[in-house]
């Protein structure tokens, strides 16, 4: 009997992968979003890779979410191909303009703040917006739109000049949920945010980076906490 001290055996850790890749397929099985018959999964070490394809990049989107959201899962490596159907192929100049009247559409998102190039179906978001959650508005606004294959969002968030405390309310905020103290660090540069430790899923590493994405003055978040 293996001692609970000793490290796993290679063994014991192809039974771990082959559960983890197991789980993954019936989690994309059970979202309705999701064409699990066209995606492949092969897990190592925590970390899953899907590949195959889907029908429009929402679709993409919600099983790369689906697997980030299974018990053991540390890191997602995606590489599904968007394979659009004919009725939902879109010149880019098409693709162009119902993005642009989609976004002045959308209340979160400022009014000529992001600027919208489209080639070949992947649309680039640029410009500058007040708050993370104004770039991410901009980004899930479009993504089932049609003809879309992909999103490169470099939207950048404006520096404040009262980045001073931006570590101290970010912490103060992750006590304010279940973390604990002792398993999340923040430190700051500026408007860098850094965050290191240790969480027990992916989710909940998303959830502390959001949460640092919440702090005023915050432009960029670097994510370093690690899935155990």
């Amino acid at each position: 009997m293996r001692h609970p001290l000793q490290s796993p055996t290679p063994k014991h850790i192809m039974t771990m992968d082959k559960t983890l890749q197991t789980n993954v397929l019936a989690e994309l099985g059970w979202e309705p979003s999701v064409t699990a018959a066209h995606i492949g999964v092969t897990a190592k070490d925590g970390v899953v890779t899907l590949t195959g394809h889907v029908q429009n990049y929402m679709e993409k989107h919600a099983a790369e979410k689906a697997a980030g959201r299974v018990k053991g899962v540390r890191a997602v490596a995606e590489e599904i191909e968007v394979r659009l159907p004919l009725h939902a192929r879109k010149n880019d100049d098409e693709i162009a303009i119902a993005v642009v009247q989609r976004l002045d559409w959308n209340v979160s998102v400022p009014d000529g703040a992001v600027k919208v190039k489209v080639e070949k179906g992947w649309v680039t978001l640029t410009g500058e917006v007040e708050w993370q959650y104004q770039k991410a508005a901009a980004e899930h606004d479009i993504r089932g739109m049609l003809g879309v294959v992909g999103i490169m969002n470099h939207v950048t968030i404006k520096p404040r000049p009262n980045a001073a405390t931006i570590g101290a309310d970010i912490t103060e905020a992750l006590h304010r949920s279940w973390y604990d103290p002792k398993t999340i660090n923040v430190s700051t540069n500026g408007g860098v945010v850094h965050l290191t430790g240790t969480v027990h899923n992916w989710y909940d590493r998303q959830t502390a980076g959001w949460t640092a994405w919440g702090a005023p003055g915050a432009t960029t978040v670097e994510n370093d906490i690690r899935v155990v």
